[in-house]
């Protein structure tokens, strides 16, 4: 399984963010397990030097957000913090609202690669059972 964070408006205009996985409950001829395939739009890759943050803000589209290097503290507004690292995905959903920060942790910097979702695609997200 792929860690992964979805994080999204609720109906109060905070941001809200769920633990879980990206579910791989396909298997090819090979026996690897996958995904099922989702549509995007485009992808870019960015990079952000080690002490990096960035203040309030929400994500300009729905966009899934694959960390390669670097460790970040995402907080919400209502105080809750998560943490992103390498290899971990962040479903970002909260193109509206009051938002979340980041900072980097650590002495790596942050690079990233941004996958604009097609508008209305599914992504197979699975939360972790509470």
């Amino acid at each position: 399984m792929i860690r992964c964070v979805r994080l999204w408006t609720g109906k109060d205009n905070n941001s809200y963010f769920e633990e879980g996985v990206i579910d791989l409950n396909l298997k090819n001829d090979r026996g690897d397990v996958l995904s099922s395939k989702f549509a995007a739009q485009t992808i870019s890759f960015q990079e952000t030097g080690s002490g990096g943050k960035y203040d309030w803000h929400n994500d300009p589209v729905r966009q899934l957000v694959i960390t390669l290097s670097g460790t970040l503290d995402f907080v919400t507004r209502n105080n809750e913090h998560f943490i992103i690292n390498p290899g971990d995905i962040l479903l970002a959903e909260d193109s509206t609202g009051t938002g979340h920060s980041w900072k980097l942790i650590g002495p790596e910097p942050w690079r990233r690669a941004y996958i604009i979702l097609t508008p209305g695609e599914v992504v197979s997200f699975k939360a972790n059972a509470s």
